[in-house]
Protein backbone atom coordinates (compact mmCIF):
# COMPACT_ATOMS: atom_id res chain seq x y z
CA UNK A 1 0.00 0.00 0.00
CA UNK A 2 1.34 3.41 -0.93
CA UNK A 3 1.90 5.63 2.08
CA UNK A 4 -0.97 8.08 2.45
CA UNK A 5 0.05 11.62 1.60
CA UNK A 6 -1.95 14.35 3.29
CA UNK A 7 -1.31 18.01 2.73
CA UNK A 8 0.64 19.73 5.49
CA UNK A 9 2.67 22.90 5.69
CA UNK A 10 5.75 20.91 4.71
CA UNK A 11 4.09 19.18 1.75
CA UNK A 12 2.98 21.92 -0.62
CA UNK A 13 2.31 21.38 -4.27
CA UNK A 14 2.75 24.95 -5.58
CA UNK A 15 4.79 25.48 -8.75
CA UNK A 16 5.98 28.94 -7.69
CA UNK A 17 5.69 31.23 -4.71
CA UNK A 18 2.44 32.73 -6.02
CA UNK A 19 0.76 29.38 -5.41
CA UNK A 20 1.93 28.86 -1.84
CA UNK A 21 -0.86 30.72 -0.08
CA UNK A 22 -3.55 29.10 -2.20
CA UNK A 23 -2.18 25.63 -1.49
CA UNK A 24 -1.85 26.31 2.23
CA UNK A 25 -5.43 27.51 2.50
CA UNK A 26 -6.72 24.58 0.46
CA UNK A 27 -4.41 21.93 1.82
CA UNK A 28 -7.19 19.63 3.05
CA UNK A 29 -9.40 19.82 -0.04
CA UNK A 30 -7.23 19.05 -3.05
CA UNK A 31 -6.91 15.30 -2.64
CA UNK A 32 -10.58 14.92 -1.74
CA UNK A 33 -11.86 17.09 -4.59
CA UNK A 34 -9.62 15.79 -7.34
CA UNK A 35 -10.85 12.33 -8.24
CA UNK A 36 -8.43 10.25 -10.28
CA UNK A 37 -6.85 6.84 -10.56
CA UNK A 38 -4.62 6.83 -7.49
CA UNK A 39 -2.22 4.35 -9.11
CA UNK A 40 -1.60 6.13 -12.40
CA UNK A 41 -1.76 6.00 -16.17
CA UNK A 42 -0.09 4.44 -19.20
CA UNK A 43 1.99 6.82 -21.34
CA UNK A 44 -0.04 5.83 -24.41
CA UNK A 45 -3.42 5.75 -22.64
CA UNK A 46 -6.11 8.26 -21.65
CA UNK A 47 -5.51 10.42 -18.58
CA UNK A 48 -8.48 12.16 -16.99
CA UNK A 49 -9.34 13.51 -13.55
CA UNK A 50 -12.66 14.82 -12.26
CA UNK A 51 -12.57 18.07 -10.29
CA UNK A 52 -15.24 18.78 -7.67
CA UNK A 53 -16.35 22.11 -6.20
CA UNK A 54 -13.87 24.34 -7.99
CA UNK A 55 -14.36 27.66 -9.76
CA UNK A 56 -11.00 27.33 -11.49
CA UNK A 57 -10.71 27.15 -15.25
CA UNK A 58 -7.20 25.73 -15.53
CA UNK A 59 -5.11 22.93 -14.07
CA UNK A 60 -1.45 21.96 -13.95
CA UNK A 61 0.46 18.71 -13.72
CA UNK A 62 3.45 19.07 -11.39
CA UNK A 63 6.40 16.84 -10.64
CA UNK A 64 5.86 15.01 -7.37
CA UNK A 65 9.55 15.33 -6.48
CA UNK A 66 10.11 18.92 -7.57
CA UNK A 67 7.08 20.95 -6.62
CA UNK A 68 8.23 23.91 -8.72
CA UNK A 69 8.39 21.89 -11.92
CA UNK A 70 5.19 22.33 -13.93
CA UNK A 71 5.21 19.78 -16.73
CA UNK A 72 1.78 20.32 -18.27
CA UNK A 73 -0.99 22.94 -18.25
CA UNK A 74 -4.54 22.57 -19.48
CA UNK A 75 -8.05 23.99 -19.38
CA UNK A 76 -10.75 22.44 -17.23
CA UNK A 77 -13.86 21.33 -19.07
CA UNK A 78 -17.04 22.00 -17.12
CA UNK A 79 -19.21 18.90 -17.22
CA UNK A 80 -22.16 19.87 -15.06
CA UNK A 81 -23.81 18.00 -12.22
CA UNK A 82 -23.63 14.21 -12.02
CA UNK A 83 -27.13 13.20 -11.01
CA UNK A 84 -25.91 10.29 -8.89
CA UNK A 85 -23.74 12.48 -6.63
CA UNK A 86 -25.20 15.98 -7.14
CA UNK A 87 -21.68 17.38 -7.54
CA UNK A 88 -20.65 20.21 -9.80
CA UNK A 89 -17.88 18.69 -11.90
CA UNK A 90 -15.15 19.57 -14.34
CA UNK A 91 -12.73 17.30 -16.17
CA UNK A 92 -8.99 17.68 -16.52
CA UNK A 93 -7.74 15.86 -19.62
CA UNK A 94 -3.98 15.45 -19.88
CA UNK A 95 -3.92 12.51 -22.28
CA UNK A 96 -1.39 14.20 -24.53
CA UNK A 97 1.20 14.31 -21.74
CA UNK A 98 3.10 11.03 -21.85
CA UNK A 99 6.44 11.52 -20.08
CA UNK A 100 7.03 8.78 -17.49
CA UNK A 101 7.34 9.95 -13.90
CA UNK A 102 5.50 10.65 -10.65
CA UNK A 103 3.17 13.64 -10.61
CA UNK A 104 0.47 15.62 -8.85
CA UNK A 105 -2.46 17.37 -10.49
CA UNK A 106 -2.90 20.92 -9.14
CA UNK A 107 -5.96 23.16 -9.27
CA UNK A 108 -5.46 26.69 -7.95
CA UNK A 109 -8.38 27.07 -5.57
CA UNK A 110 -8.35 23.57 -4.05
CA UNK A 111 -4.75 22.36 -4.13
CA UNK A 112 -3.10 19.15 -5.28
CA UNK A 113 -4.24 15.60 -5.89
CA UNK A 114 -2.85 12.39 -4.53
CA UNK A 115 0.38 11.55 -6.38
CA UNK A 116 0.18 9.23 -9.38
CA UNK A 117 2.55 7.62 -11.85
CA UNK A 118 2.75 7.70 -15.61
CA UNK A 119 4.68 4.64 -16.76
CA UNK A 120 4.56 1.38 -18.64
CA UNK A 121 3.10 -1.50 -16.63
CA UNK A 122 1.42 1.03 -14.34
CA UNK A 123 -1.29 -1.47 -13.37
CA UNK A 124 1.02 -4.46 -12.96
CA UNK A 125 0.80 -4.52 -9.17
CA UNK A 126 -2.98 -4.18 -8.97
CA UNK A 127 -3.45 -6.69 -11.79
CA UNK A 128 -1.37 -9.32 -10.00
CA UNK A 129 -2.97 -8.55 -6.65
CA UNK A 130 -6.49 -9.03 -8.01
CA UNK A 131 -5.54 -12.58 -9.01
CA UNK A 132 -3.54 -13.22 -5.84
CA UNK A 133 -6.66 -12.23 -3.89
CA UNK A 134 -8.10 -15.65 -4.74
CA UNK A 135 -5.19 -17.37 -3.02
CA UNK A 136 -6.16 -15.61 0.22
CA UNK A 137 -9.69 -17.03 -0.22
CA UNK A 138 -8.54 -20.66 -0.42
CA UNK A 139 -10.05 -23.18 1.93
CA UNK A 140 -8.36 -26.29 3.31
CA UNK A 141 -4.79 -25.03 3.04
CA UNK A 142 -2.35 -23.23 5.31
CA UNK A 143 -1.31 -19.86 3.88
CA UNK A 144 2.42 -19.80 4.50
CA UNK A 145 4.50 -16.64 5.07
CA UNK A 146 6.53 -17.10 1.89
CA UNK A 147 3.33 -16.67 -0.10
CA UNK A 148 1.00 -14.76 2.23
CA UNK A 149 3.46 -12.53 4.11
CA UNK A 150 1.94 -11.05 7.23
CA UNK A 151 -1.44 -12.47 6.19
CA UNK A 152 -0.26 -16.04 6.74
CA UNK A 153 -2.85 -18.15 8.54
CA UNK A 154 -3.68 -21.70 9.51
CA UNK A 155 -5.82 -23.85 7.26
CA UNK A 156 -9.55 -23.72 7.75
CA UNK A 157 -12.51 -25.77 6.60
CA UNK A 158 -10.93 -29.00 5.32
CA UNK A 159 -14.44 -30.00 4.17
CA UNK A 160 -13.42 -33.64 3.97
CA UNK A 161 -16.45 -34.77 5.99
CA UNK A 162 -19.32 -32.67 4.70
CA UNK A 163 -22.80 -33.80 5.67
CA UNK A 164 -25.55 -34.51 3.18
CA UNK A 165 -28.39 -32.17 4.20
CA UNK A 166 -31.83 -33.72 4.14
CA UNK A 167 -32.73 -31.46 1.20
CA UNK A 168 -29.93 -33.14 -0.77
CA UNK A 169 -30.55 -36.73 0.30
CA UNK A 170 -30.70 -39.49 -2.31
CA UNK A 171 -30.68 -43.28 -2.23
CA UNK A 172 -26.94 -43.42 -2.63
CA UNK A 173 -26.31 -40.50 -0.28
CA UNK A 174 -28.83 -40.50 2.59
CA UNK A 175 -29.22 -37.68 5.08
CA UNK A 176 -26.25 -37.38 7.39
CA UNK A 177 -23.86 -39.35 5.22
CA UNK A 178 -20.55 -37.66 4.50
CA UNK A 179 -18.65 -36.69 1.37
CA UNK A 180 -15.23 -35.15 0.73
CA UNK A 181 -15.76 -31.72 -0.81
CA UNK A 182 -12.41 -30.13 -0.13
CA UNK A 183 -10.61 -27.16 -1.70
CA UNK A 184 -12.38 -24.21 -3.34
CA UNK A 185 -12.58 -20.52 -2.46
CA UNK A 186 -14.55 -18.81 0.26
CA UNK A 187 -17.26 -17.03 -1.67
CA UNK A 188 -17.11 -13.59 -0.09
CA UNK A 189 -16.77 -12.16 3.39
CA UNK A 190 -18.27 -15.38 4.76
CA UNK A 191 -16.84 -18.90 4.80
CA UNK A 192 -19.30 -20.74 2.55
CA UNK A 193 -18.93 -21.99 -1.03
CA UNK A 194 -21.59 -21.54 -3.69
CA UNK A 195 -21.69 -23.17 -7.13
CA UNK A 196 -23.72 -20.40 -8.79
CA UNK A 197 -21.26 -17.68 -7.85
CA UNK A 198 -18.27 -19.86 -8.59
CA UNK A 199 -19.59 -20.36 -12.11
CA UNK A 200 -19.53 -16.74 -13.25
CA UNK A 201 -16.23 -16.19 -11.43
CA UNK A 202 -14.52 -19.09 -13.18
CA UNK A 203 -15.96 -18.12 -16.55
CA UNK A 204 -14.58 -14.59 -16.22
CA UNK A 205 -11.13 -15.84 -15.24
CA UNK A 206 -11.13 -18.42 -18.04
CA UNK A 207 -12.01 -15.63 -20.48
CA UNK A 208 -9.09 -13.63 -19.16
CA UNK A 209 -6.79 -16.54 -19.90
CA UNK A 210 -8.28 -17.31 -23.33
CA UNK A 211 -8.08 -13.70 -24.48
CA UNK A 212 -4.45 -13.21 -23.40
CA UNK A 213 -2.68 -16.60 -23.23
CA UNK A 214 0.78 -15.22 -24.07
CA UNK A 215 0.54 -12.67 -21.26
CA UNK A 216 -0.22 -15.41 -18.75
CA UNK A 217 2.78 -17.51 -19.72
CA UNK A 218 5.05 -15.24 -17.68
CA UNK A 219 2.65 -13.88 -15.05
CA UNK A 220 3.89 -14.86 -11.59
CA UNK A 221 1.72 -13.95 -8.60
CA UNK A 222 3.70 -15.93 -6.02
CA UNK A 223 1.44 -18.82 -5.10
CA UNK A 224 2.64 -22.29 -4.06
CA UNK A 225 2.29 -23.59 -7.63
CA UNK A 226 4.13 -20.72 -9.32
CA UNK A 227 7.15 -22.86 -10.24
CA UNK A 228 5.18 -25.51 -12.11
CA UNK A 229 4.49 -25.45 -15.85
CA UNK A 230 0.89 -24.25 -15.58
CA UNK A 231 0.11 -20.51 -15.74
CA UNK A 232 -0.59 -19.09 -12.28
CA UNK A 233 -4.11 -18.01 -13.23
CA UNK A 234 -4.96 -21.58 -14.20
CA UNK A 235 -3.28 -22.97 -11.10
CA UNK A 236 -5.45 -20.73 -8.96
CA UNK A 237 -8.61 -21.55 -10.90
CA UNK A 238 -7.78 -25.24 -10.59
CA UNK A 239 -8.02 -24.98 -6.80
CA UNK A 240 -11.67 -24.02 -7.15
CA UNK A 241 -12.33 -26.32 -10.10
CA UNK A 242 -11.32 -29.38 -8.07
CA UNK A 243 -13.88 -28.40 -5.44
CA UNK A 244 -16.61 -27.87 -8.03
CA UNK A 245 -16.10 -31.40 -9.31
CA UNK A 246 -16.88 -32.76 -5.82
CA UNK A 247 -20.27 -31.04 -5.82
CA UNK A 248 -21.75 -33.34 -8.46
CA UNK A 249 -23.67 -36.43 -7.45
CA UNK A 250 -21.76 -39.12 -9.35
CA UNK A 251 -24.87 -41.26 -9.79
CA UNK A 252 -27.31 -38.90 -11.48
CA UNK A 253 -25.15 -35.90 -12.44
CA UNK A 254 -27.08 -33.28 -10.49
CA UNK A 255 -25.08 -30.61 -8.68
CA UNK A 256 -25.56 -29.36 -5.13
CA UNK A 257 -26.43 -25.68 -4.84
CA UNK A 258 -23.97 -24.83 -2.09
CA UNK A 259 -21.71 -26.05 0.68
CA UNK A 260 -22.46 -24.16 3.84
CA UNK A 261 -23.00 -23.91 7.58
CA UNK A 262 -26.58 -23.63 8.73
CA UNK A 263 -25.88 -20.00 9.67
CA UNK A 264 -23.09 -17.55 8.94
CA UNK A 265 -19.98 -17.85 11.10
CA UNK A 266 -19.06 -15.13 13.53
CA UNK A 267 -16.04 -12.88 13.13
CA UNK A 268 -13.37 -15.53 13.64
CA UNK A 269 -10.45 -16.87 11.65
CA UNK A 270 -11.10 -19.87 9.37
CA UNK A 271 -9.48 -22.39 11.72
CA UNK A 272 -11.85 -21.32 14.51
CA UNK A 273 -15.01 -21.72 12.43
CA UNK A 274 -15.88 -25.33 13.12
CA UNK A 275 -19.67 -25.58 12.75
CA UNK A 276 -21.03 -28.58 10.81
CA UNK A 277 -20.98 -28.13 7.05
CA UNK A 278 -23.63 -29.35 4.62
CA UNK A 279 -24.22 -29.70 0.93
CA UNK A 280 -27.68 -28.41 0.06
CA UNK A 281 -30.17 -29.61 -2.56
CA UNK A 282 -29.39 -30.07 -6.24
CA UNK A 283 -30.80 -27.25 -8.36
CA UNK A 284 -31.19 -26.58 -12.06
CA UNK A 285 -29.33 -23.27 -11.91
CA UNK A 286 -26.35 -24.74 -10.09
CA UNK A 287 -26.25 -27.76 -12.37
CA UNK A 288 -26.32 -25.68 -15.57
CA UNK A 289 -23.73 -23.27 -14.20
CA UNK A 290 -21.57 -26.28 -13.39
CA UNK A 291 -22.11 -27.75 -16.88
CA UNK A 292 -21.07 -24.46 -18.50
CA UNK A 293 -18.02 -23.96 -16.31
CA UNK A 294 -16.77 -27.53 -16.70
CA UNK A 295 -17.20 -27.45 -20.50
CA UNK A 296 -15.19 -24.22 -20.58
CA UNK A 297 -12.57 -25.71 -18.28
CA UNK A 298 -12.27 -28.77 -20.52
CA UNK A 299 -11.07 -26.79 -23.52
CA UNK A 300 -8.76 -24.63 -21.36
CA UNK A 301 -7.00 -27.53 -19.64
CA UNK A 302 -6.95 -29.64 -22.83
CA UNK A 303 -3.81 -27.67 -23.70
CA UNK A 304 -2.16 -28.77 -20.44
CA UNK A 305 -2.63 -32.53 -20.50
CA UNK A 306 0.90 -33.15 -19.27
CA UNK A 307 0.48 -30.84 -16.27
CA UNK A 308 -3.10 -31.94 -15.50
CA UNK A 309 -3.48 -35.47 -16.91
CA UNK A 310 -7.06 -36.48 -17.51
CA UNK A 311 -8.55 -33.25 -16.17
CA UNK A 312 -9.99 -32.07 -19.49
CA UNK A 313 -11.74 -35.39 -20.06
CA UNK A 314 -13.08 -35.49 -16.51
CA UNK A 315 -14.45 -31.97 -16.86
CA UNK A 316 -16.19 -32.70 -20.15
CA UNK A 317 -17.71 -35.93 -18.85
CA UNK A 318 -19.00 -34.14 -15.75
CA UNK A 319 -20.34 -31.27 -17.86
CA UNK A 320 -22.33 -33.53 -20.17
CA UNK A 321 -23.75 -35.51 -17.26
CA UNK A 322 -24.82 -32.32 -15.49
CA UNK A 323 -26.42 -30.99 -18.66
CA UNK A 324 -28.49 -34.12 -19.06
CA UNK A 325 -29.69 -33.90 -15.44
CA UNK A 326 -30.74 -30.28 -16.00
CA UNK A 327 -32.63 -31.17 -19.18
CA UNK A 328 -34.57 -33.78 -17.20
CA UNK A 329 -35.08 -31.39 -14.25
CA UNK A 330 -35.65 -27.97 -15.87
CA UNK A 331 -37.21 -26.15 -12.92
CA UNK A 332 -35.71 -27.30 -9.62
CA UNK A 333 -35.28 -23.93 -7.94
CA UNK A 334 -33.69 -22.89 -4.68
CA UNK A 335 -35.37 -20.62 -2.12
CA UNK A 336 -33.96 -20.01 1.36
CA UNK A 337 -37.44 -19.47 2.78
CA UNK A 338 -38.58 -22.89 1.58
CA UNK A 339 -35.45 -24.53 2.91
CA UNK A 340 -35.96 -22.90 6.29
CA UNK A 341 -39.52 -24.13 6.66
CA UNK A 342 -39.17 -27.64 5.25
CA UNK A 343 -35.76 -28.86 6.29
CA UNK A 344 -33.64 -29.40 9.37
CA UNK A 345 -31.41 -27.70 10.06
CA UNK A 346 -32.81 -24.55 8.47
CA UNK A 347 -30.26 -22.91 6.17
CA UNK A 348 -29.88 -19.15 6.53
CA UNK A 349 -26.80 -18.42 4.41
CA UNK A 350 -26.47 -16.88 0.92
CA UNK A 351 -29.39 -17.90 -1.26
CA UNK A 352 -28.35 -17.20 -4.85
CA UNK A 353 -31.97 -17.67 -5.82
CA UNK A 354 -32.99 -17.58 -9.49
CA UNK A 355 -36.38 -18.23 -11.03
CA UNK A 356 -35.42 -17.76 -14.70
CA UNK A 357 -33.17 -20.56 -15.98
CA UNK A 358 -33.30 -19.73 -19.70
CA UNK A 359 -30.00 -17.83 -19.56
CA UNK A 360 -28.27 -20.67 -17.70
CA UNK A 361 -29.38 -23.06 -20.44
CA UNK A 362 -28.06 -20.66 -23.11
CA UNK A 363 -24.71 -20.47 -21.32
CA UNK A 364 -24.31 -24.22 -20.79
CA UNK A 365 -25.43 -25.11 -24.31
CA UNK A 366 -23.08 -22.51 -25.81
CA UNK A 367 -20.06 -23.74 -23.86
CA UNK A 368 -20.76 -27.37 -24.74
CA UNK A 369 -21.21 -26.44 -28.40
CA UNK A 370 -17.92 -24.55 -28.51
CA UNK A 371 -16.11 -27.39 -26.75
CA UNK A 372 -17.63 -30.30 -28.69
CA UNK A 373 -18.94 -28.85 -31.95
CA UNK A 374 -22.14 -30.86 -31.46
CA UNK A 375 -24.96 -29.02 -33.27
CA UNK A 376 -27.52 -30.36 -30.79
CA UNK A 377 -26.12 -27.95 -28.22
CA UNK A 378 -26.23 -25.08 -30.72
CA UNK A 379 -29.89 -25.84 -31.31
CA UNK A 380 -30.55 -25.90 -27.55
CA UNK A 381 -28.97 -22.45 -27.20
CA UNK A 382 -31.82 -21.13 -29.36
CA UNK A 383 -29.80 -18.05 -30.26
CA UNK A 384 -32.30 -16.59 -32.71
CA UNK A 385 -34.70 -16.15 -29.80
CA UNK A 386 -32.41 -15.57 -26.82
CA UNK A 387 -29.58 -13.55 -28.36
CA UNK A 388 -30.94 -10.01 -28.14
CA UNK A 389 -32.08 -10.06 -24.52
CA UNK A 390 -28.78 -11.57 -23.36
CA UNK A 391 -26.49 -8.96 -24.94
CA UNK A 392 -25.92 -7.18 -21.67
CA UNK A 393 -23.35 -7.25 -18.92
CA UNK A 394 -23.55 -10.49 -16.95
CA UNK A 395 -24.13 -11.08 -13.26
CA UNK A 396 -24.56 -14.31 -11.30
CA UNK A 397 -28.32 -14.24 -11.93
CA UNK A 398 -28.03 -13.33 -15.63
CA UNK A 399 -25.33 -15.41 -17.27
CA UNK A 400 -26.38 -15.62 -20.92
CA UNK A 401 -23.67 -13.19 -21.99
CA UNK A 402 -21.02 -15.58 -20.71
CA UNK A 403 -22.07 -18.08 -23.35
CA UNK A 404 -22.17 -15.36 -26.00
CA UNK A 405 -18.63 -14.32 -25.06
CA UNK A 406 -17.43 -17.84 -25.77
CA UNK A 407 -19.30 -18.04 -29.07
CA UNK A 408 -17.82 -14.72 -30.19
CA UNK A 409 -14.32 -15.75 -29.13
CA UNK A 410 -14.51 -18.98 -31.11
CA UNK A 411 -16.64 -17.88 -34.06
CA UNK A 412 -13.89 -18.51 -36.64
CA UNK A 413 -13.95 -22.20 -35.80
CA UNK A 414 -17.47 -22.46 -37.23
CA UNK A 415 -17.04 -20.28 -40.33
CA UNK A 416 -17.61 -23.24 -42.68
CA UNK A 417 -21.12 -23.82 -41.33
CA UNK A 418 -23.27 -21.19 -43.06
CA UNK A 419 -26.11 -21.34 -40.55
CA UNK A 420 -23.83 -20.94 -37.52
CA UNK A 421 -21.74 -18.30 -39.29
CA UNK A 422 -24.77 -16.13 -40.06
CA UNK A 423 -26.02 -16.26 -36.48
CA UNK A 424 -22.60 -15.44 -35.02
CA UNK A 425 -22.02 -12.58 -37.47
CA UNK A 426 -25.33 -11.09 -36.34
CA UNK A 427 -24.29 -11.60 -32.71
CA UNK A 428 -20.97 -9.81 -33.31
CA UNK A 429 -22.66 -6.86 -34.98
CA UNK A 430 -25.20 -6.44 -32.18
CA UNK A 431 -22.59 -6.90 -29.48
CA UNK A 432 -20.16 -4.30 -30.84
CA UNK A 433 -23.03 -1.87 -31.41
CA UNK A 434 -24.13 -2.27 -27.79
CA UNK A 435 -20.58 -1.68 -26.56
CA UNK A 436 -20.33 1.41 -28.75
CA UNK A 437 -23.52 2.72 -27.13
CA UNK A 438 -21.88 2.22 -23.70
CA UNK A 439 -18.85 4.20 -24.85
CA UNK A 440 -20.98 7.00 -26.28
CA UNK A 441 -22.92 7.35 -23.04
CA UNK A 442 -19.70 7.39 -21.02
CA UNK A 443 -18.26 10.14 -23.21
CA UNK A 444 -20.98 12.58 -22.10
CA UNK A 445 -20.99 11.51 -18.44
CA UNK A 446 -19.89 14.08 -15.87
CA UNK A 447 -17.44 11.46 -14.57
CA UNK A 448 -16.55 10.13 -18.02
CA UNK A 449 -17.45 6.54 -17.08
CA UNK A 450 -20.09 4.01 -18.04
CA UNK A 451 -21.26 3.69 -14.44
CA UNK A 452 -24.80 4.99 -14.10
CA UNK A 453 -25.00 5.83 -17.79
CA UNK A 454 -25.98 2.39 -19.06
CA UNK A 455 -28.75 1.96 -16.51
CA UNK A 456 -30.25 3.84 -13.58
CA UNK A 457 -29.97 0.51 -11.75
CA UNK A 458 -26.16 0.38 -11.89
CA UNK A 459 -25.86 1.42 -8.23
CA UNK A 460 -26.92 -1.75 -6.44
CA UNK A 461 -25.41 -4.26 -4.05
CA UNK A 462 -22.03 -5.02 -5.63
CA UNK A 463 -22.11 -1.94 -7.86
CA UNK A 464 -18.36 -2.14 -8.41
CA UNK A 465 -18.91 -5.45 -10.19
CA UNK A 466 -21.32 -3.63 -12.49
CA UNK A 467 -18.67 -1.17 -13.64
CA UNK A 468 -16.08 -3.94 -13.76
CA UNK A 469 -18.28 -6.01 -16.06
CA UNK A 470 -18.98 -2.94 -18.18
CA UNK A 471 -15.24 -2.55 -18.62
CA UNK A 472 -14.86 -6.21 -19.54
CA UNK A 473 -17.72 -5.92 -22.05
CA UNK A 474 -15.95 -2.97 -23.68
CA UNK A 475 -12.61 -4.77 -23.90
CA UNK A 476 -14.26 -7.83 -25.42
CA UNK A 477 -15.80 -5.55 -28.05
CA UNK A 478 -12.46 -3.85 -28.62
CA UNK A 479 -10.81 -7.20 -29.30
CA UNK A 480 -13.41 -7.86 -32.01
CA UNK A 481 -13.54 -4.38 -33.53
CA UNK A 482 -10.15 -2.78 -32.74
CA UNK A 483 -12.06 0.42 -31.95
CA UNK A 484 -9.67 2.26 -29.60
CA UNK A 485 -12.47 4.35 -28.12
CA UNK A 486 -13.87 1.17 -26.55
CA UNK A 487 -10.52 0.39 -24.93
CA UNK A 488 -10.23 3.94 -23.60
CA UNK A 489 -13.74 3.68 -22.12
CA UNK A 490 -12.80 0.43 -20.38
CA UNK A 491 -9.71 2.11 -18.93
CA UNK A 492 -11.93 4.87 -17.54
CA UNK A 493 -13.92 2.19 -15.74
CA UNK A 494 -10.73 0.96 -14.09
CA UNK A 495 -9.98 4.59 -13.16
CA UNK A 496 -13.38 4.67 -11.44
CA UNK A 497 -12.56 1.63 -9.33
CA UNK A 498 -9.17 3.04 -8.34
CA UNK A 499 -10.30 6.50 -7.27
CA UNK A 500 -12.23 8.43 -9.93
CA UNK A 501 -15.54 8.03 -8.16
CA UNK A 502 -17.82 10.12 -6.01
CA UNK A 503 -16.40 8.93 -2.68
CA UNK A 504 -12.76 9.18 -3.73
CA UNK A 505 -11.82 5.68 -2.62
CA UNK A 506 -9.56 3.20 -4.31
CA UNK A 507 -11.81 0.19 -3.86
CA UNK A 508 -9.06 -2.46 -4.18
CA UNK A 509 -7.68 -3.25 -0.75
CA UNK A 510 -4.00 -2.46 -0.37
CA UNK A 511 -3.74 0.07 -3.20
CA UNK A 512 -4.00 3.84 -3.46
CA UNK A 513 -3.72 6.69 -0.98
CA UNK A 514 -7.34 6.37 0.14
CA UNK A 515 -8.02 2.63 -0.09
CA UNK A 516 -10.82 0.55 1.38
CA UNK A 517 -9.50 -0.33 4.85
CA UNK A 518 -12.34 -2.15 6.61
CA UNK A 519 -14.01 -4.56 4.19
CA UNK A 520 -16.73 -6.93 5.35
CA UNK A 521 -14.33 -9.88 5.27
CA UNK A 522 -13.92 -12.12 8.27
CA UNK A 523 -10.16 -12.78 7.99
CA UNK A 524 -9.43 -9.06 7.58
CA UNK A 525 -11.46 -8.27 10.66
CA UNK A 526 -10.33 -11.17 12.85
CA UNK A 527 -6.59 -11.41 12.12
CA UNK A 528 -5.51 -8.48 14.33
CA UNK A 529 -3.65 -6.80 11.45
CA UNK A 530 -4.44 -3.17 10.69
CA UNK A 531 -4.29 -3.57 6.93
CA UNK A 532 -6.95 -5.69 5.23
CA UNK A 533 -6.05 -8.70 3.12
CA UNK A 534 -4.85 -7.13 -0.16
CA UNK A 535 -6.19 -7.47 -3.67
CA UNK A 536 -9.90 -7.67 -2.80
CA UNK A 537 -12.51 -5.41 -4.41
CA UNK A 538 -15.09 -3.78 -2.14
CA UNK A 539 -18.71 -3.97 -3.25
CA UNK A 540 -19.09 -0.21 -3.67
CA UNK A 541 -21.83 2.42 -3.35
CA UNK A 542 -25.27 0.96 -2.69
CA UNK A 543 -28.22 3.26 -1.92
CA UNK A 544 -30.20 0.25 -0.71
CA UNK A 545 -28.22 0.42 2.55
CA UNK A 546 -29.64 -2.95 3.64
CA UNK A 547 -27.17 -3.25 6.50
CA UNK A 548 -28.01 -0.18 8.59
CA UNK A 549 -29.55 -2.20 11.41
CA UNK A 550 -26.24 -4.10 11.78
CA UNK A 551 -24.00 -1.04 11.95
CA UNK A 552 -24.78 0.07 15.52
CA UNK A 553 -25.97 3.54 14.61
CA UNK A 554 -23.28 4.25 12.02
CA UNK A 555 -24.78 6.16 9.13
CA UNK A 556 -23.84 6.26 5.49
CA UNK A 557 -22.38 9.65 4.51
CA UNK A 558 -25.15 10.14 1.96
CA UNK A 559 -28.27 8.59 0.49
CA UNK A 560 -27.20 9.66 -3.00
CA UNK A 561 -26.52 6.61 -5.12
CA UNK A 562 -22.86 7.28 -5.94
CA UNK A 563 -22.00 8.40 -2.40
CA UNK A 564 -23.78 5.64 -0.49
CA UNK A 565 -20.67 3.84 0.73
CA UNK A 566 -19.46 3.01 4.22
CA UNK A 567 -15.92 1.77 4.81
CA UNK A 568 -16.75 -0.31 7.88
CA UNK A 569 -16.66 -4.05 8.56
CA UNK A 570 -20.35 -4.03 9.40
CA UNK A 571 -21.36 -2.71 6.00
CA UNK A 572 -21.90 -5.90 4.08
CA UNK A 573 -24.23 -4.05 1.68
CA UNK A 574 -21.50 -1.69 0.46
CA UNK A 575 -18.18 -3.05 1.71
CA UNK A 576 -18.20 -6.83 1.40
CA UNK A 577 -15.82 -8.54 -1.00
CA UNK A 578 -16.82 -11.40 -3.31
CA UNK A 579 -15.07 -13.66 -5.78
CA UNK A 580 -17.41 -12.70 -8.64
CA UNK A 581 -16.73 -8.99 -8.03
CA UNK A 582 -12.97 -9.49 -8.10
CA UNK A 583 -13.10 -11.34 -11.42
CA UNK A 584 -14.08 -8.47 -13.78
CA UNK A 585 -11.60 -6.19 -12.01
CA UNK A 586 -8.92 -8.82 -12.62
CA UNK A 587 -10.03 -9.06 -16.24
CA UNK A 588 -9.78 -5.35 -17.06
CA UNK A 589 -6.60 -4.70 -15.05
CA UNK A 590 -4.74 -7.65 -16.60
CA UNK A 591 -6.21 -7.07 -20.07
CA UNK A 592 -4.94 -3.48 -20.03
CA UNK A 593 -1.51 -4.70 -18.94
CA UNK A 594 -1.49 -7.15 -21.85
CA UNK A 595 -2.74 -4.63 -24.43
CA UNK A 596 -1.05 -1.38 -23.42
CA UNK A 597 2.38 -2.93 -23.01
CA UNK A 598 2.63 -4.67 -26.38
Amino acid sequence: MRKSLRFTSSLLWGTASMFISQVASAQNTGAENIRLNQIGFYPNGPKTAVIINSSATKFSVISASNKKDTVFKGNLKKTGIWKYSQEETAQADFTSFNKPGSYVLFVKDIGGSYPFDIKDHVNEAVAKASIKGYYYQRTAIELKPEFAGKFARAAGHPDNEVLIHNSAASANRPTGSKINSSKGWYDAGDYNKYIVNSGITMSTLFSLYEDFPEYHKTLNVNIPESKNQLPDLLDEANWNLRWMLTMQDPVDGGVYHKLTNANFDGVVMPKDATSPRYVIMKTTAATLDFAATLAHASRIYRNFEQQCPGLADSCLTASKKAYEWAKKNPAVLYANSTQSSLHDPAIQTGAYEDTDIEDELLWAASELFVTTGDMAYFKDANLDVTMAKNITIPNWQSVGMLGLYSLLKNADRFSTNPNVKAVLESLKSRFVATAKSFQTKASVSAYGVTMGECSDNDFVWGSNAIVGNQGMFLIKAYLLSKDNSLLDAAEADLDYLLGRNAVGYSFLTGFGDKPTMHPHHRPSEADGIVDPVPGLLAGGPNPGQQDLVHCNGEKYPSELAAKSYLDLHCSYASNEIAINWNAPFAYIANALEAIRNK
